[in-house]
């Protein structure tokens, strides 16, 4: 999302296309002038974690290590080193063992059935576990103690900023929430909006180097995904992007969160700087297809058209913004059409409201229930690129 939080702290810790309809007529894509109103604005993803150096070995007289940082919400590992005997594993899971990765081998020789992973260099990383610990441990095969012979290596870590350090950020005030905060966690419209709330299942959280993240989407039935190109630029980032689906409270103006499925990017398909949008696929698609997908509606909406959002602002659980204190009506609205994003013409306006990490959320019709922008820019309006404009682009890879 473009970058409209102010800086106070000096140093900051093959198928068809599915659109709307059979016989839509894609415009032209406008010429790459640039855009006044998005130059004024860096665009940047959403900061949310560190990385932290560490010196973890097990083997011989430690098998288990414990990392714990206390109120985090992620934490991620770097495997510097993995040497397993056959048959054996590392393991990195939660301390209740409900989310729990396994690996069998170096990620490039890995086993079927083996969790993703991120190579980097001579290591990898292994899939975060949600939460302030991770429980990292050699499993000998069939519940034995591991062989001495087996071994691991841990030099980096990468976790979730704490409630205080976001505080102590706020460093950066979101001058995307246009009046008062309207959005609201999912579950909140499951009775009295459920047309809405179907459509929240689709949109993912993605977490970029453990330590950055956007929202994205699937699009269509296929192993395809959206999110911004300012989020997801190119395939080396793919791979080392987390896309996290259900993760949502699970009561209205609760804490916690649903089981989470975690799948890691494998490549971009398409990318455009000037329309801000990245089509990519995931590895182990077949663990996120029961989520469903959105479709296109490729056309320009209606100033006034009633629309809402899906989105994980701040990395939060997923939230539906649908209400909006700045219109007549009381709900999200169209506010302006053809408005100069990073090219000209390009964008929709609305007050519906964002922050950082809302970039690469799906707009969508409240008259179709489709998709007609993609959320990039902040600032009162908030705008979204058109999504005519990208179908444009895109209709053969979807």
């Amino acid at each position: 999302m473009r970058r409209t939080l102010q800086l106070i702290a000096v140093a900051l810790l093959g198928a068809a296309p599915m659109l709307a309809g059979s016989a839509v007529a894609l415009p032209p894509v406008p010429a790459d002038a640039p855009a006044t109103r998005a130059a004024a604005t860096a665009q940047s993803t959403q900061e949310v974690g560190t990385e932290e150096t560490v010196s973890v070995r097990l083997g011989t007289d430690t098998t288990t290590a414990t990392i714990h940082r206390t109120g985090a919400w992620y934490v991620k590992v770097r495997i510097a080193g993995l040497h397993l005997q056959p048959g054996e594993s590392l393991t990195v899971a939660d301390p209740d063992g409900s989310e729990i990765h396994t690996y069998s081998a170096d990620p490039r020789r890995a086993a079927p059935g083996d969790s993703p992973a991120s190579p980097d260099g001579a290591g990898f990383w292994a899939l975060s576990v949600t939460g302030d610990t991770a429980v990292v441990s050699l499993r000998g095969r069939d519940g034995a103690a591991p062989s001495p012979l087996s071994s691991a290596t841990l030099d980096r870590i990468t976790r979730g900023f704490t409630e205080l350090e976001f505080a102590q950020r706020a460093a950066v005030q979101p001058f995307s929430i246009c009046g008062r905060n309207d959005y609201k966690d999912v579950v909140c419209y499951r009775s009295n909006a459920p047309t809405e709330f179907s459509k929240t299942p689709p949109v993912a959280r993605l977490l970029m180097n453990g330590r950055t993240l956007c929202s994205g989407w699937r699009l269509g039935p296929n192993n395809r995904l959206m999110t911004n190109n300012h989020c997801l630029a190119n395939t080396n980032i793919a791979r080392r992007t987390e896309v996290w689906f259900n993760y949502q409270c699970p009561t209205c103006g609760g804490s916690g969160s649903e089981p989470v499925t975690k799948v890691l990017g494998n490549q971009v398909l398409k990318t455009d700087a000037g329309l801000d949008f990245t089509l990519f696929d995931v590895r182990n698609f077949n663990a996120v297809t029961k989520f469903g997908y959105l479709e296109l509606d490729a056309r320009l909406p209606g100033i006034g058209e009633e629309m809402y959002l899906v989105e994980h602002p701040r990395g939060q659980t997923k939230k539906l913004a649908l209400a909006d204190d700045q219109s007549r009506s009381g709900n999200c609205e169209v506010r302006d059409v053809r408005v100069d994003g990073n090219i000209r013409d390009s964008d929709i306006a609305y007050m519906c409201d964002t922050e950082g990490g809302s970039s690469g959320s799906p707009v969508l019709s409240r008259r179709t229930h489709r998709v007609i922008a993609l959320h990039h820019f902040g600032g009162c309006p908030n705008q979204g690129v058109r999504i005519d404009l990208i179908a444009n682009k895109i209709g053969g890879l979807i």
